[in-house]
């Protein structure tokens, strides 16, 4: 997932009160995970991919003042016009602006401005909503909508990034002491798909992005789709039986990144105390076997299939799995490889404009992910949606399930 991606603009009708409570509702999350974290917590950046806490709270701030103050309130004055080049991130169309890698190296603003900078959009937003009607408000519904949801998705990335600064700091801090992994299913047993025509993508009502449509057909060979997801316990016997030192399991590329990062188990593993501990929000915790494995690359989910004699399934394979009501945790636990490259689909069109830019310019060199994550805010999940990275990132929320070839 980079910043954000974006959205088919249409949004269920909804009047200015429901609007405005969605939108505290939403925003009001953003600062509940900040809320454990110090000024300082919220100023590191531990990696070009990661991005400061403060910094996601200011971008999604800057996306409501960009997108929808400026061309819809025309009284609207700009908290500061500076704040454009810092904190856009990567709409070409929008302006030029602050290189990613350099985000942890602005100071200022304060965390505590960036907090003022937010009242100030929010407030105007709220002004902006109260006064619409009809057609008018059924515009800004659409693009507001886009901004909750691009604001959900700095919520995921807001966790994500601060687990890995958190994981370089040798006092090993926890996010939350009290954090719990959620709860998993039990279930065995496989989906089976036999061949035949599937609907895929997103169609109807609610919101959606836009790489998540047209709906279209996709012809499925047979395949067994397994119900749950693959575990600690899995992994650990990939690992005795020497996975990270077999190439033949591995992809050229991935064998490559396996040996220049050095992995030899699952990203925030480590051997304590003559056992594997993994860095959790909840800080360094003894691996449970029976969860699902996490912050693993598409390179080890791939080479884990093959050593287990299956497959990853596709994309298109676990929706329609997935559609069925079968697949155990399928949400909220870990994000889940496929083995689909992240392609348009067929008739594929970006909406207009900068919040069309980044969809369409990122599909290529990338894979596929289904469902959800710990992370992924309430809500914020459907059968369709489709999130993406590069094979061998695993910062985020990352797991598998695997699926046996029928045909």
């Amino acid at each position: 997932m980079p910043d954000a991606a974006p959205a088919t603009l249409s949004a269920q009708p909804a009047g200015p009160a429901e609007l405005i409570r969605r939108f505290r509702e939403v925003r009001g999350e953003t600062e509940r995970r900040a809320a454990p974290l110090s000024a300082e917590d919220q100023q590191v950046q531990s990696m070009p991919d990661a991005s400061p806490t403060k910094w996601h709270r200011a971008h999604t701030s800057w996306f409501f003042e960009q997108f929808l103050l400026g061309p819809r309130l025309p009284e609207y004055r700009t908290y500061d016009e500076r704040f454009a080049f810092l904190f856009n991130s990567y709409y070409v169309a929008a302006g030029p602006r602050h290189a990613r890698f350099q985000r942890g190296m602005v100071t200022r603003p304060t965390a505590e401005e960036v907090g003022r900078y937010r009242a100030h959009v929010d407030a105007a937003v709220i002004r902006c909503l109260e006064g619409l009607s009809g057609a008018d408000l059924a515009g800004v519904a659409a693009l507001l909508e886009v901004g909750l949801n691009h604001e959900q998705q700095h919520q995921e990335l807001m966790l994500t990034d601060i687990l890995h600064a958190f994981s370089q700091n040798p006092t090993l801090p926890a996010y939350d002491p009290a954090w719990r992994p959620p709860a998993r299913s039990r279930a065995d047993g496989e989906v089976v798909l036999p061949r035949g025509i599937h609907r895929i993508g997103h169609e109807g009502d609610g919101f959606s992005f836009d790489n998540e449509s047209p709906a279209h057909d996709a012809l499925i060979q047979p395949v067994r789709v397994s119900r749950r997801l693959v575990t600690n316990r899995d992994w650990l016997g990939f690992m005795e039986d020497g996975g990270y030192r077999r190439p033949e399991l591995w992809l050229m590329d991935g064998w490559s990144a396996a040996q220049n990062e050095g992995w030899e188990a699952p990203g925030y593993w480590r051997q304590e105390s003559g056992g594997w501990h993994a860095m959790t929000l909840g800080g360094l915790r003894p691996i449970d076997p029976e969860q699902p494995v996490c912050h693993v690359s598409h390179y080890e989910a791939d080479a884990f299939a093959r050593w287990s004699g299956k497959v990853l399934p596709s994309e298109f394979e676990w929706e329609a799995a997935a559609r069925s009501g079968e697949l155990d945790d399928a949400y909220g636990s870990v994000w889940q490889w496929t083995r689909s490259a992240y392609l348009p689909y067929p008739g594929y069109r970006p909406v207009e404009g900068a919040l069309g830019e980044y969809n369409g310019k990122f599909m290529s060199n990338q894979m596929v992910l289904r469902g959800s994550s710990l992370a992924t805010p309430s809500g914020h999940s459907r059968v369709t949606y489709r999130n993406f990275f590069y094979p061998g990132q695993r910062w985020q929320f990352t797991g598998l399930r695997l699926a046996d070839d029928l045909a």
